[in-house]
């Protein structure tokens, strides 16, 4: 059975059973205490803490995905038989629509009439000081076993086993129960009964029942990895063997052990989908796992071709340049041609750009780098970092290769060395800036002047977009965040479909048609309330102090068109404008820290470069300004 008919099963399976489908969300989510997406529930979190209304965006209480993941505690173990960066949960969801005897029934009867397979064991929570046992479950298993006429075999397992916690720094939680198949966990099954306000570290340890505030109404949550699956249905050894991974292998260059193949195939993967949902290269947050996992897989391709190379040198360099380049193209054509289907977002050209240009830079030191960690009799922490810091050698590059001589260095004593690094060049920040670090203005950091004019022009186009969004798709449509680089801005709203071209279209040129109009930006100090009443807007839940900051875009106009305009992208802003009344005549009204440009003729032509699911009902826009 193929991965495309396992997702085909999962979806209709539970489609049929009344679930919506609802596509992955980006692996970059809104909730800034995690790196990245590493559970298909993230994107859903809103629907169990009853901040969003799952009814009204889904028509259901009931969703179902195959969600993009990834996962950065296992990247030193990738390469044996199990670990992975990157990977795709299957899950079913439910917000108060049905509880623990469905749940556990449905994954029984997908897993033995759908996909044929025999269930070994369960396992159920088997209760803490904070939690109570989850009796009920194991109650469902053996009738589930009873009437089946099947011996399946119930473990009761503690906290670190069979509880769910909180994703970030506080959410929901609960008990689990897991099911296996030839002796491996395939799907795990959260009931989501409480909210923790907390992370799972402290949960753990967690002995006050009344810590744990109980969700109304409870939800299901469940989760089980395609790989995973797809392994114990293709009756293969390991994960590396299925149809999802071992096309990629086949491409890696015959010199190297299966271990450095593995690596650069779940590398490869990890890479492909950064690359797609935005993230590139750097030494900060999303930006420098994506350099790690690339240098890595640099390094094992250059390795590979000075291992073996040609006697003739003419032959030597045709060699180096198949390995090196070819090759690594012909893995990102294969990543495309197994996920292209599910994920058409994927763009061959623009990662093979992003790697090959990061290919470009590194093997400029690489090679100066392995020279010098083959000098080195030993390699501890401090000099460890200094070949990072000097060569760009990521940490798993230099264990790997030093071998022997690393058997004192740990990740645990690299990260502190990096830390301190950090802090280092933070004083040394401070000092440079007369003791206030970086440039800072309003809500905005930049690292010169220069910098901080390009994110003023980029921040009052947010301000722009989001008011242009309010008139074209209606005002449900609410900021949840964004982030503004000197080269792009990334806005975060809520939304639950996709927009179309046209609709995107629609923004791009009322935003554009504000810029051409040269409308005043002006700033005012008022009451909170007076704000409010005045038809600024304010999100975030944050609480305001009682003298707030107001950002207006837009003079009063005496007729019913914006400087006269009859664009039709404009038609709702001409419409509200002539309709408005207490709320004044503007385009855009908003609580804000600042700072902002003067006129929005500074800020250039805008344009849309992306739109993507970042979670359920969260919609997300990159644009960039010129």
């Amino acid at each position: 059975m193929t991965h495309q008919k396992i997702r085909k099963k999962f979806k209709d399976f539970f489609e049929k059973r009344n679930h919506k489908w609802v596509e992955s969300s980006s692996l970059l989510p809104t909730d800034p205490s995690v790196l990245f997406t590493t559970a298909g529930m993230q994107q859903f979190k809103p629907y169990y803490t009853g901040e969003a209304d799952a009814m009204k965006d889904f028509g259901s209480l009931n969703t179902v995905s195959i969600q993009k993941s990834m996962r950065t505690s296992d990247i030193d173990e990738v390469g044996d038989e199990s670990h992975l960066t990157f990977f795709e949960m299957l899950g079913n969801f439910s917000f108060g629509g049905y509880w623990k005897e469905a749940s556990i029934t449905w994954a029984y009867e997908f897993i033995t009439k759908e996909l044929g397979l025999k269930v070994d064991y369960v396992s159920v929570f088997s209760g803490s000081e904070g939690m109570p046992a989850d009796e009920e479950s194991e109650l469902i298993w053996k009738e589930i076993a009873k009437n089946n006429n099947v011996a399946i075999e119930v473990k009761k397992m503690g906290i670190e086993d069979n509880t769910w916690g909180p994703t970030g720094n506080e959410g929901p939680c609960g008990p689990t129960t897991e099911i296996y198949v030839d002796g491996v966990e395939i799907w795990n099954i959260v009931f989501n009964e409480f909210y923790y306000k907390g992370n799972r570290e402290q949960m753990l340890k967690e002995t006050d029942p009344s810590k744990f505030k109980h969700l109304k109404p409870a939800g299901i949550d469940t989760g089980m990895g395609l790989e995973r699956l797809a392994m114990v249905v293709q009756g293969v050894k390991n994960i590396f063997e299925t149809d999802l991974l071992e096309p990629i292998i086949k491409l890696a260059p015959s010199e190297l052990d299966i271990r450095a193949k593995r690596i650069i195939a779940d590398h490869s993967r990890a890479i492909a989908f950064l690359i797609t949902d935005g993230v590139r290269p750097s030494n900060k947050e999303q930006g420098y796992v994506l350099r790690r996992l690339m240098r890595r897989v640099i390094t094992y391709f250059y390795t590979a071709t000075q291992s073996t190379p040609p006697v003739d040198k003419r032959l030597a360099k045709s060699f180096i340049h198949r390995s090196d380049l070819s090759l690594m193209h012909d893995i990102f054509a294969k990543i495309l041609e197994i996920y292209g289907q599910y994920y058409p977002e994927l763009n061959a050209d623009l990662i093979i750009h992003e790697f090959d240009r990061e290919k470009e830079k590194f093997e400029k030191t690489l090679s100066q780098g392995l020279k010098e960690l083959g000098k080195m009799p030993s390699v501890n922490a401090e000099n460890a970092f200094k070949l990072y810091e000097s060569y760009g050698l990521p940490f798993e590059v230099i264990k790997e290769l030093g071998k022997e001589k690393t058997t004192e260095l740990s990740r645990e004593n690299f990260d502190e060395e990096f830390r301190k690094h950090q802090e280092i060049s933070r004083a040394g920040a401070e000092k440079k800036f007369g003791g206030h670090g970086m440039i800072t203005e309003g809500d905005l950091t930049a690292a010169n002047a220069e910098e901080m004019k390009k994110k003023t022009r980029l921040h009052t186009a947010t301000h722009l977009l989001h008011a242009a969004l309010r008139k074209i798709l209606g005002e449900e449509v609410k900021q949840q965040g964004s982030d503004i680089t000197p080269e792009r801005l990334r806005f975060d709203f809520t939304f639950p479909r996709k927009l179309t071209l046209e609709e995107l279209k629609q923004v791009e040129d009322m935003v554009n048609d504000a810029v051409k109009k040269e409308l005043p930006v002006t700033k005012t100090e008022m009451s909170y309330e007076d704000a409010i009443k005045s038809g600024a807007l304010a999100f975030f839940k944050e609480k305001y102090p009682d003298r707030v900051t107001v950002y207006t875009i837009g003079p009063k106009t005496t007729d019913n068109s914006i400087n006269g305009s009859t664009d039709k992208a404009v038609e709702p802003f001409n419409r509200e404008l002539s309709n408005s009344t207490s709320s004044g005549q503007f385009f855009s009204k908003e609580l804000c820290g600042g700072p902002h440009v003067s006129n929005t003729a500074e800020i250039g032509k805008f344009k849309i470069t992306k739109e993507e699911s970042v979670s359920a009902g969260i919609r997300r826009i990159r644009a960039t300004v010129e």
